[in-house]
């Protein structure tokens, strides 16, 4: 299988060719016909692979739950891009931000100092990312927490990271198996065991 297929494109897809210097923030939106999901990071484009059963059911329960739990005054979505700097516009799997950050459906990306919590669910193509190179633009950009979740048997791992605003670093708040129940940055209850479950009604 070619390579342009393993992301869902035609043979004959020709690939973007940077500018000197490399893409900016603003190219992921003049670019045509982008793989989803592709990511600038130092000013190269990520390609993303189709994902797993695990990484879209773990997104799909911390999206839904963190929506019911959030206070009126966050949103919560998914895999929409976070514009850092100029060289930096990641696709978090699930952000939760302020509500007034919404500008409308034709919004494509939010500000740093918008966002309150940034998770990322690691993938095998995607570990050094996720481990190293995300949550240190994260919070090199002010983002106050950072989840980042992996897989043990089937079920979600979630390590829990909260900002130290002095050295612009994180810090490991918690590590929760089955169940992650938090405090800040609001009350967080959500049964980790229930990744394959539907949720119930509200």
């Amino acid at each position: 299988m070619s390579a342009a297929r393993d992301y869902g494109l035609d043979d004959d897809y020709q690939w973007p060719r940077p500018p000197e210097g490399g893409w900016t923030a603003d190219d992921l939106d003049e670019l045509p016909n982008l793989p989803p999901h592709t990511e600038l990071i130092d000013g190269s484009l990520v390609f993303v692979r189709p994902q797993t059963n695990f990484h879209s059911r773990a997104i799909r329960l911390l999206d839904l739950m963190l929506l019911r739990q959030a206070p009126e005054e966050l949103d919560v979505i998914r895999e929409m891009t976070i514009k850092l700097n100029k060289r930096n516009r990641p696709e978090p799997d699930v952000l939760v931000f302020r509500a007034d950050a919404d500008a409308g459906p034709k919004q494509t990306w939010y500000r740093p100092e918008d966002v309150v919590i940034v998770v990322e669910v690691v993938s095998e193509e995607s570990e050094d990312r996720d481990r190293e190179v995300k949550p240190r633009k994260y919070a090199q950009a002010g983002i106050p927490h950072y989840w980042r979740v992996e897989e043990n048997q089937g079920l979600p791992v979630v390590y829990v990271y909260e900002l130290d605003p002095a050295t612009r670093s994180y810090g490991l708040a918690g590590i929760f198996h089955n169940r992650l129940k938090l405090a800040v940055p609001f009350l967080v209850d959500i049964d980790l065991t229930a990744i394959d479950r539907r949720p119930p009604a509200r």
